[in-house]
């Protein structure tokens, strides 16, 4: 069994370095085979996806075309993995900027545009206001200077959704909404199995 520093580690190792992403990320399922996380998509570089094969902590179940060699051997890589043993959801949702910004679907919440996105505390702190899901919320750069210390009513601007702490299954269903740019054909099994279906 993981122990909590190596599961927080094996958890988060695919959002420290984005840029490992870009060619060939394994698809990381939890032993229930769903993904480990859809906000964001638990993804990991190749080379992590094959050490932790070799390691026999995940069996591959799916693999590119595309071949690493190695002096000894030639080996596919995998684009989706399957841990062995089961990591157990967060039931806490993390207080995070990308958190936040999924939470408010990636748009403004007092004016909705898309984009050029930071935070802004609607309670401001100058005025007792604290940085809590409750009272921060997403907004673009226009609207946080207009609206500065004021409160609602003096900056004349109006909430699109008051804000809340989502629960994990909020976020499941945001992260579902919000993929990644880069979807393998190879996932699409086990991205949205267990999602509703229309009747």
């Amino acid at each position: 069994m993981l122990d909590l520093v190596g599961e927080t580690e094996f958890r988060t190792s695919f959002v420290r370095d984005p840029s490992a992403l870009r060619h060939f990320p394994a698809l990381v399922l939890n032993a229930d085979f769903r993904p480990l996380s859809y906000y964001p998509l638990s993804l990991w570089p190749w080379q992590e996806a094959i050490k932790a094969a070799f390691l026999d902590r995940v069996t591959i179940i799916a693999e590119y075309d595309e071949v690493v060699r190695s002096q000894r051997s030639a080996i596919r890589i995998p684009s989706v993995v399957v841990l062995k043993e089961y990591v157990k959801p967060q039931k806490r949702v993390a207080f995070t900027r990308f958190n936040l910004f999924l939470r408010d679907e990636f748009c403004c919440q007092y004016c909705g545009s898309k984009g050029d996105l930071t935070f802004d505390h609607v309670v401001p702190r100058s005025r007792g206001g604290i940085t809590s899901w409750e009272n921060v919320v997403a907004a673009c750069s226009p609207c946080n200077l207009r609206k500065a210390n004021k409160s609602l009513a003096q900056s004349g601007l109006h909430l699109r959704h008051p804000p809340h702490q989502p629960t994990t299954e909020d976020m499941q269903r945001a992260g579902r909404r919000f993929p990644p740019n880069h979807l393998h054909v190879s996932w699409a099994d086990y991205l949205y199995w267990d999602a509703e279906l229309e009747a």
